[in-house]
């Protein structure tokens, strides 16, 4: 865990736009995403699994390595993700490419770890289309804000059909973190 620490703050000071977070994921943090999980099987995308906390605890929860794709931008994460987690498959390419992975079922979840409001809103807007082509009809974008709300502005949600809700705060985070399932609106 120390390493990934060092890890994180490394890439925080290199690329300050694409890390914007104090501290990795909490552990609390990270099981409440992977909690967020419909029940069963099948497919999960995460996207900016940045040091893995989120990646592992999804495994923890039961998603099988071989149904979970990771898609990565920075070359020193996808490197240790390759490491720690030899049997998942780790993309160096950006989230919005998630449609290359597209499996042979509708996909069970996707899990951001993305700074989604630091995202330009064209990039917001093609990460949540490409995500919700390829999920099941009631399956979660899930994904982790530090704000108090939503973290995809209303309009962008109301045009993409989507109803969001959060899950609750992970307090014990750095900062204080708020889980939301973004779904279809129709469900």
């Amino acid at each position: 865990m120390r390493g990934e620490l060092s890890l994180f703050l490394k890439q925080a000071l290199r690329r300050p736009g694409q890390i914007s977070a104090l501290a990795p994921s909490s552990e609390r943090l990270a099981a409440k995403m992977a909690a967020a999980l419909p029940p069963g099987d099948g497919p999960v995308i995460e996207l900016g699994p940045g040091t893995g906390k989120i990646t592992r605890a999804l495994l923890n929860a039961g998603v099988r390595p071989q149904d979970l794709t990771a898609f990565e931008m920075s070359e020193d994460f996808v490197a240790h993700l390759r490491d720690a987690f030899p049997e998942v498959d780790i993309r160096h390419r950006p989230a919005q490419n998630l449609a290359e992975a597209a499996p042979d079922r509708p996909l069970r979840a996707v899990v951001s770890g993305l700074p989604l409001l630091s995202i330009p809103l064209p990039i917001q807007r093609e990460i949540l289309a490409a995500s919700f082509a390829l999920l099941a009809p009631c399956a979660p974008f899930i994904q982790f804000t530090y704000g108090p709300f939503a973290p995809a502005p209303a309009r962008l949600r109301a045009e993409l059909g989507l109803a969001a809700r959060s899950t609750g705060w992970v307090l014990d985070n750095l900062p204080p973190a708020q889980v939301y399932l973004f779904t279809r609106a129709a469900h």
